[in-house]
Order: C-alpha cells, then structure tokens, then sequence
C-alpha cells in the first residue's frame, strides 16, 4: 500500500501595512503651497496699502487738483504742474522753519540720547544705591501727568519761554527709552567685563565710554533714530511756547501757511487769484506739497539706518 502526500498548499499572506505610511492627501500635496501663495498675497496687500497712499500724495502735489477730485489721478499724474512747490519755496518761512527743524531735533537728539544713556547705564547697575527707587518714579511718571497747564507754568517759571530749550528740554527723557536702554545694559553688558576693567585701572567714566558705549551701537542708533523722528514731526511744544514765529519749526509753519491758504480760499473776491475755484486749486496743490515736503527728508534717511533698527528692535527681547 502506497501512501500519497498531496502537495500542500502555501497560502502567502498580504503583507501587513507600515504603519507609519499613510495615502498623500490633497492637504499634504498643496498645503504649503497653497500657505504660501496666501501669505505672499498678504503681505504685498500690505504693502499696497502702505505705499499707495504715499505715491498718490506723490503724484497728487504735481497734478492738477481738477483731475484729482474728477479720479482721473490714481496711477499716474494728469495735467503735470510744480506749482504747489514754486509757492512753498518761494515762501521765506518755509527755509527759516527748515533750519529752526535741523536745529531743534540735532540739539534735541543729542541731549536726549546722551540722558537717556548715562542714566540706563547708572540704573542699570546693581551697586547703585536707590536704583529701585529712581526707576519707581520714572515709571510713576508713565501713568500720571501733571496736564498741559502745569507742564506750562512749569515751564515759564523756569524762564524758558519762547526759547529753544521750551522745545528740546522738557520731553528730553522718555521713560519708556529708558527703560529699554536700561534692559539692554543689564542683559547685554556683564559685570565680569566690568570686573576685568577695573583690575587693569579702568574707572567708571572710562569704561562706560570706552566699552559700554562701542557695544552699543544698536542701542544708540535705535535711541538715535526715534528721537530724530520725534523732533522731526513735532510741533505741538513749538506751538504752545514759542511766541516768535522766526523760531518756528517747519511743521507748524507748514500748519500755518496751510490754515492762511484755506481762509484766503474761503474769502477770495479777487486779487491775482480770480475766483474761489482758483483759491481752491492752490490749496490743494499747497496741502499735498507740503506733505511731500515735510516727509520726504525722513524718507530718504530712515533706509540708511534700517540695519541698526532691525538689530535694535531686538533689544529687551528674550533670546
């Protein structure tokens, strides 16, 4: 008797899944793409936003304000004209308030970053006695201010009316600068550096001139470029403690001319300007003139500073 095997039948399993391996979705496929197209849109929607509006003023002080107010002007300038400009210029008060500006924010500048140094650099050293309680009322004066009345009897009792330092002085040391000036010395400059200097003869003055200040230099430009902005664009000090308007900076003269060109517009009955839609017209093309003016010197500078800023934006921050 013979026995037989039957061949036996091998039954190969699917392999098992990996779990780690899943099917691309649509989401996986495009989604960063997708992220990035959106976030590209944004950001150039953005800028349009900002810069449009400064190209339009650009082009508006050359065009004819007919055209401006019919929005014929909204790419390019129509009917082409630098009249706006030929009369702000050919106004005496216009250089005269340029050079009371340079004036007031170089001084102003320099003694407010030159405060606001010594004094982070003083607070921000812990074996100063009574720091704690210096900062306490620097930051007091954050939250109460004694108003507008006080600051100018203050400010006339000092002797300091219409003159230069009614501009510069007073709002010379920003709390909130300080603070950050400060921030900056404490996280930035060690006191093992200190240490080292003194051993090798270094006095307080020479270390703070000679170290702090060269590994500053974020800091000062930082400090530098909001104070110039500040005096640059200010007028509302000029306009409540200067009486003599050949001290006035460029800002409130711009003001000025600016409130002078609406009322003659308002009361035009003849003269070299014939009709109220004439008067109009040279308002308008003065306003948008005298924008141009005012913003086109801090236009031209802030570029060049914009590497320190975007080191001294980081100041204070945690790394």
């Amino acid at each position: 008797m013979s026995l037989t095997t039957e061949p036996s039948t091998i039954h190969q399993a699917n392999p098992a899944p990996n779990p780690g391996h899943r099917k691309q979705t649509l989401r996986d496929k495009y989604g960063d793409r997708v992220f990035n197209v959106g976030a590209t849109a944004v950001l150039l929607l953005s800028i349009l936003a900002v810069v449009y509006p400064l190209y339009f003023i650009v082009i508006a002080s050359i065009s004819d304000p007919n055209a401006v107010y019919e929005g014929k002007v909204w790419l390019f300038p129509s009917g082409v004209t630098t009249e706006g400009y030929e009369r702000i210029f050919a106004d005496s008060r216009i250089w005269n308030g340029l050079g009371n500006t340079l004036l007031y924010t170089v001084l102003g500048t320099a003694i407010s970053v030159t405060t606001i140094l010594c004094g982070a650099y003083a607070l921000s050293r812990k074996d100063m006695p009574g720091r704690k309680i210096l900062m306490l009322l620097f930051v007091i004066t954050m939250f109460f201010d004694g108003g507008l009345i006080t600051k100018y009897l203050v400010v006339r009792d000092l002797g300091m009316l219409d003159t230069i330092w009614a501009v510069v002085l007073p709002g010379a040391v920003g709390v909130w600068n300080l603070i950050i000036a400060r921030s900056f010395f404490e996280h930035t400059i060690p006191n093992e550096l200190r240490e080292a200097a003194q051993m090798d003869g270094a006095t307080d003055f020479k270390f703070f001139f000679n170290m702090v200040l060269p590994l500053s230099k974020p800091l000062i430009m930082l400090m530098i470029m909001v104070h110039v902005v500040a005096h640059w664009n200010s007028f509302f000090d000029a306009l409540i403690f200067l009486n003599d308007d050949t001290k006035y900076p460029l800002q409130l003269v711009l003001r000025n001319i600016l409130i002078q060109s609406d009322v003659s517009s308002t009361g035009t009955t003849g003269g070299d300007i014939e009709s109220y839609a004439a008067a109009q017209r040279i308002a308008e093309l003065t306003k948008y003139a005298m924008i141009v003016v005012s913003s086109l010197p801090l236009m031209i500078a802030l570029p060049f500073m914009q590497k320190h800023f975007t080191k001294g934006a980081m100041i204070g921050a945690v790394k």
